[in-house]
């Protein structure tokens, strides 16, 4: 399926737009895309009508590109000579029966000559006389890099004196692929043939094997029969490339080439974004990080949670009425610079992977935000629980064996002195013996009394501390917190890992469907049309 390259272009834009502001590449980057062009030369019509052929003549100051037109027009159509040496406005040669629909966008028409004609030979053929691309105005270079895109031919006019003219042969050589070419030796009264010899070298080097030359005369003081003018050609060869098939021929090798350009921008990009197998490595990185960066911070949260431990103990009952104790404050400035550093070395680890390092630093920025909140909540929660069952499970079974013995021992102890009471009572009324006495009132009172109290101060001393039970469910805590901050980072990492991969894959989906071949250009020019394209 060939794609249309609107759509693939749109498509990489928008691409370029997410991935910008993703920071997965720079405003240089996203410029290159802006620079391919959207426009074609049937972007001047009406769609889906037969077009004529868009013919440009382009040089450099004082080649005689008016003069050529002026020669085609059979009249003064574009001011040239004394009038004005540089050109500096778009002149438009067409048939009267045409009707141009649309004109570059930002074109000022102040600057666009328009005039028509009646030679039917022509109607099938659009000229236009280019500003000097040499100028030192960079509204001349403005104007011509805007009109551009809708040439379907460029008719390259030198002068003996500026055959190599450097401006117009770089763009020559950058658009080269996108246009159809036709070169004039114009003021070949004064060329000679070594010049022309050497022009066919520069035009080979440029990839035109067998580049299509004309000589022309356009000086309208010279004798024209007596020198070599190929003007009749040069207009004979336009009209016969008038045709509908050869226009579209032409529509699609520039758009072809065009996606080409496109694949091949998308391409130097993709480097940029950094390899997979570099992405892979930083959850490793991490993790060494990591586990040198807790180690420090434990260390250092030794002081701090003995004194919150202490206030803890000393407030344990507020914990059941205040949802927070917001005067605990654990993760300090200290705290969060190493975390910081860890994090930095992070991302300077992506640096030195040449991988963008943005799209991780994004990530890494609510981690940087919210460690404080995680520290606070984490170790809020764990010292709860721990104050909530102060000790060890056999300190606190061993506890519950002791209340159990508070209570049951002086029940014992009683049922067995009211017991020891009744049955001496009743003894004592059978034998008229002597009823318990003293002695027996004062052991049984101490025994109640030492049945009771040694369970109490067992339960006293036994007690678990306070503050070494807060103290474990702050580490407790810290542990789980600082574990939580290793799993959000490489949570964060295995999401720009996910990311790069689908930039890569969105990416390279629109370069293959850029280099597919359009079914319409499947055949290969040839003729004149052949010579015409760069190879």
């Amino acid at each position: 399926m060939a794609y249309d390259y609107s759509e693939l272009l749109q498509s990489a834009r928008h691409w370029g737009a997410q991935a910008l502001a993703a920071g997965w590449i720079n405003q240089d980057d996203l410029h290159t895309l802006s620079e391919v062009e959207l426009q074609a030369p049937a972007a001047l019509f009406d769609q889906g009508q037969p077009r004529p052929l868009i013919v440009a003549f382009m040089g450099g100051t004082g080649v005689g590109k008016s003069s050529l037109l002026n020669r085609l027009a059979g009249k003064a159509i574009a001011r040239a000579g004394v009038e004005r040496p540089t050109s500096r406005e778009v002149t438009l040669f067409h048939h009267e029966s045409l009707a141009l629909q649309h004109l570059p966008e930002q074109v000022p028409l102040s600057q666009v000559n328009i005039s028509q004609h009646q030679d039917d030979s022509s109607k099938h053929i659009v000229w236009i006389d280019m500003p000097d691309m040499d100028s030192t105005e960079q509204g001349n270079q403005h104007q011509v890099l805007q009109w551009l895109p809708h040439i379907d031919v460029l008719i390259y006019v030198v002068s003996p004196e500026r055959y190599r003219d450097n401006k117009a042969w770089r763009l020559l050589l950058a658009e080269g692929g996108k246009h159809a070419w036709l070169f004039v030796f114009n003021q070949w009264d004064r060329g000679q043939v070594e010049q022309h010899q050497d022009f066919i070298q520069q035009l080979q080097q440029a990839s035109f094997n067998d580049p299509i030359i004309f000589k022309t005369i356009c000086d309208p003081t010279s004798s024209i029969d007596e020198f070599s003018d190929e003007f009749a050609d040069l207009k004979s060869t336009l009209v016969t490339l008038a045709t509908q098939h050869t226009i579209e021929q032409l529509e699609q090798r520039g758009l072809q080439v065009r996606k080409q350009e496109l694949a091949k921008r998308l391409q130097l990009i993709i480097p940029k974004l950094g390899e997979k197998t570099a992405m892979q490595q930083l959850s490793g990185l991490w993790q060494q990080q990591w586990q040198h960066s807790s180690k420090l911070l434990q260390q250092g949260f030794v002081w701090p949670i003995q004194q919150a431990a202490g206030y803890y103990a000393e407030h344990t009952a507020d914990l059941i009425t205040h949802a927070s104790m917001s005067q605990i404050v654990l993760w300090d400035t200290w705290a969060q610079s190493r975390l910081d550093d860890a994090l930095d070395e992070l991302v300077s680890s992506v640096n030195q992977l040449d991988i963008p390092a943005a799209p991780i630093r994004q990530q890494l920025g609510a981690i940087r935000d919210k460690a404080a909140k995680i520290i606070q909540d984490q170790a809020d929660v764990a010292v709860r629980q721990a104050l909530a069952n102060p000790g060890n499970i056999a300190q606190r079974l061993f506890l519950k064996c002791m209340r159990i013995a508070e209570m049951i021992l002086p029940l014992s102890i009683m049922a067995w002195v009211g017991y020891q009471v009744f049955m001496g009572y009743y003894t004592s009324n059978l034998t008229h013996s002597q009823y318990l006495g003293v002695d027996f009132a004062i052991h049984s009172s101490l025994a109640i009394t030492l049945s009771w109290l040694m369970p109490f101060f067992i339960i006293k001393k036994a007690q678990p501390s306070l503050k070494k039970t807060a103290i474990r469910g702050l580490n407790k805590g810290l542990n789980q917190a600082l574990a939580s901050l290793e799993i959000a980072v490489l949570d964060a990492i295995s999401v720009t890992v996910q990311q790069h991969s689908e930039q890569i894959q969105q990416l390279q989906t629109i370069i293959e469907h850029s280099s597919e071949q359009s079914t319409t250009w499947s055949q290969p020019a040839e003729g004149k049309l052949a010579r015409m394209l760069v190879k």
